[in-house]
Formats: structure tokens, sequence, C-alpha cells
């Protein structure tokens, strides 16, 4: 059984997914056990917005948020953003998205990609929720987006980071804070660490993406938020000697408590 020392927040799960639902109560238990004592469930559209907010009503410790990923900006019909409003006013809600620009699939066209961006940027806005933001081969696109949107009114965070340093510097001068996921134990990840080192301890998150993103030595299999302590304790071996695993979790949770406003 997996158990950490530290007190986490998982910042980017997806709970609702069908994968969890032969063993939800299992899994959650695992990651109380984990010393994950809070968690975020996210929205990629309406059904699973409002999947979010059934979950976050029935778990103390796992809040929500609501939006519409650049995969699925094609389906946004009428009165789609009337009921994310609404949504919106459970009092659970922490955050908007997650929500961007995604250029390696192009599931939903770049062109609508970035008309829905800029829409619910507005939207985050009038409702005051900082934004989750997706981003993959479309840095400057997402930059410079942010920038005209005034995303910097509400901020956010670059969930799941696995951008350049200059993403990374773009990010963090509009105000972002910047996720790390299970991609920083893969092998290959040479340069994600190394720019791990330089964050600012009070920019940091940490997040597991959850079913997605295993980290080692679990990859290839489902991830689960328990799963967020290998991701803390990787992230202290690379800043090492600057914080410990305990630290990393007590300055991650800070972050997230003070971004999301969670008591």
């Amino acid at each position: 059984m997996l158990r950490s020392a530290a007190v986490l927040i998982d910042t980017h799960t997806h709970l609702d997914d069908a994968r969890y639902d032969t063993d939800r109560e299992a899994v959650l238990t695992r990651a109380r056990e984990a010393g994950v004592n809070a968690l975020v469930t996210i929205g990629c559209d309406l059904a699973t917005s409002r999947a979010a907010v059934v979950l976050a009503e029935r778990y103390p410790f796992v809040y929500a948020a609501i939006g519409v990923h650049p995969h699925e900006v094609k389906h946004i019909g009428d009165g789609w953003y009337d009921e994310l409003r609404r949504l919106a006013q459970h009092p659970k809600i922490v955050a908007y998205g997650e929500i961007g620009l995604d250029y390696h699939y192009n599931h939903s066209a770049p062109k609508e990609q970035r008309h829905r961006f800029r829409e619910q940027i507005g939207l985050a806005r009038e409702l005051k929720l900082p934004l989750v933001i997706h981003t993959r081969e479309a840095q400057a696109d997402t930059i410079a987006i942010l920038r005209e949107e005034r995303a910097s009114e509400v901020g956010g965070v670059f969930h799941c980071f696995s951008g350049d340093a200059w993403l990374a510097k773009d990010a963090l001068d509009l105000g972002f804070y910047l996720s790390f996921s299970g991609i920083i134990t893969f092998q290959n990840a040479t340069m994600l660490r190394d720019i791990a080192k330089t964050v600012p301890p009070d920019r940091l998150l940490i997040e597991t993406d959850c079913p997605y993103l295993t980290p080692v030595p679990y990859r290839g299999k489902r991830n689960e938020p328990a799963y967020v302590a290998l991701v803390a304790k990787t992230l202290a071996e690379v800043r090492t000697p600057s914080e410990t695993a305990e630290d990393i979790g007590r300055i991650t949770a800070e972050n997230a408590r003070r971004l999301f406003r969670i008591s």
C-alpha cells in the first residue's frame, strides 16, 4: 500500500471515468491512506462537468471544475454556457476547465478551438473562477489568447505541464501555476525535470490526471489519486536539497488551497 508522510492535494483527476465504476470507493480510500486530503475532478464537456459536481457533492474531500476541453468544443450547443453558469453556482466548484488548445489531434478544428477558448476565458472571468489550461503543440496561440483575453485577472494553472522553458516562463509571467504529473517520473522527461527545478515554490502544483499518465513504477496501469505521492517524491528528488517530499506536499497543498480557495 502506498503511503506518504505528506499532506497532498491532487489538483487534476477524472474521477468520473468509467474505469473507476467498479471500485471508486476503494480508489478514494487508497488516496486517503496515501495522504491525499483533497482532490479536484475535472469536467471536459457538459456531461462530465455535471458528473464532477455529483462526485463533489458525494465526497467531502472532492472538489470540481467545469468546462469544455478543446477536443470537445465542436459539440458546444445552445444552452451549454447557461448550464455551465448554473453549475458554477455550486459551492464546491473551484475552477473553470479544462480548456485550451490542442493542435496534436485536432479533434475540433483549430479555428473553432481558438474561438471557444476565448469565449470560455470570458465566461471564467464572468464567474471569477481560475482557469485550468490544456495546451499541446499550441504554445504561441495559447499564450497570446490568454494575454488578449486578460486571463491573468482570474489566474489559473497549466495542467500536466510538459512544455519547454519558454512556455514555463510565459505561463509564470502571466501569474499562472505549473502543475506536474506522472510524466516527470518518465525516463525520457529530462528536460521537464530540468524545468521543474526552476519553478518558484509558490507556483508549484501536483496532479495525477488519472486515469491517464500513470507514474513509474506503475506505468502502463490505470492511474489513481494515491499515486500523486510518487509525483511529489520525484519532484522533491529533482529539487533536492531545496525541498523534501513532505515539503513538496505542504507547499503544493498550500498553493492549491490558495488558487482554488479550498478551506
